[in-house]
């Protein structure tokens, strides 16, 4: 399945406490579950006003379902289309 990297839109979400982060993340796992195996959350990356999500599903329907399901803002869903890292320098 192709992999999605979502940009959400959250003013303050560096300030978020653990428990908000911690239902946050409930929220999104109980959607997963609702949705089915289409949909796969690897991580997540929280900076101060934007959280990126890095996802796998079979489309970006399927992102966009997730996040009106779990009432998260997906203000950008991109398709990953390859991967570099150091190792692509040798």
């Amino acid at each position: 399945m192709p992999k999605f990297v979502i940009e959400r839109n959250i003013p303050g979400a560096g300030s978020l406490t653990s428990e908000q982060l911690a239902g946050i993340s409930q929220k999104s796992c109980s959607v997963i579950r609702e949705i089915g195996p289409q949909i796969q959350w690897l991580e997540s990356f929280v900076t101060d006003d934007k959280i990126y999500c890095v996802y796998i599903a079979k489309d970006e329907a399927t992102v966009l379902e997730h996040a009106r399901l779990g009432g998260f803002p997906a203000d950008s869903v991109l398709r990953v289309r390859r991967m570099i890292d150091p190792t692509t320098a040798e």
